[in-house]
């Protein structure tokens, strides 16, 4: 269900080698960027439409947290969060390398209709259990990303401290906590299946659509 989701918090150049990969520094703080509710969008086989006429489309794949309840300092993370998913943050590469040279915020390159993509929702089983299985990314049968919270610099108890302290965290938020290296391009009609611990949990179709 996506009807009950708040506020989509990102985690921006969590993973070394994505960073590095795309010629970033590497972040000394959680660096955080927010998505609008009508970004959200399921992988449950259906067709997702993204805009074809602003530049590269851009996958990627991130493990994604659900808040049970409003943070409190010193709760347990199985307390905090109830269910997990693997999803997609969706980028304008274009778009947003432009908004960089310009020192502006990145929602244009961000925050568009369908850029959330989420899987199904599993239960969230704790920190050890999540950090000892990798999650996937598959484009035409071809996995193009994996991923192990485990290599996240900053880990999940530092993520949420600080988005509480610094915005706020609540019931219903969910938070994209980073994506791996292999980030890449999506062409028209691409076929992707999310996985987790080599399991599949979502999967859509991508048409990339241009205005007349």
């Amino acid at each position: 269900m996506v009807s009950d989701i708040k506020n989509i918090y990102c985690i921006g150049r969590n993973y070394r080698l994505h960073a590095q990969e795309l010629n970033n520094a590497i972040p000394t703080s959680p660096f955080l960027f927010s998505k609008p509710t009508h970004a959200l969008a399921g992988a449950k086989g259906q067709t997702i439409l993204l805009p074809g006429d602003r530049g590269s489309v851009n996958y990627e794949t991130e493990l994604v947290i659900h808040l049970a309840r409003t943070y409190e300092p010193g709760l347990p993370l199985e307390e905090l969060i109830d269910r997990m998913t693997i999803g997609l943050d969706l980028t304008l590469r274009d778009v947003q390398d432009e908004l960089k040279k310009k020192a502006y915020p990145w929602l244009l390159a961000k925050g568009f209709p369908n850029s959330a993509v989420l899987s199904s929702w599993l239960p969230f089983e704790g920190l050890q259990e999540v950090s000892a299985y990798d999650f996937t990314l598959e484009k035409n049968g071809q996995e193009v990303q994996r991923g192990n919270i485990k290599d996240m610099i900053f880990d999940l108890p530092t993520i949420l401290e600080f988005s509480a302290k610094h915005f706020g965290l609540g019931q219903g938020d969910i938070i994209f906590t980073g994506t791996p290296a292999g980030v890449g391009a999506l062409a028209n009609e691409d076929h992707l299946v999310l996985k987790w611990n080599e399991v599949q949990i979502g999967e859509c179709k991508v048409v990339l659509v241009k205005n007349e």
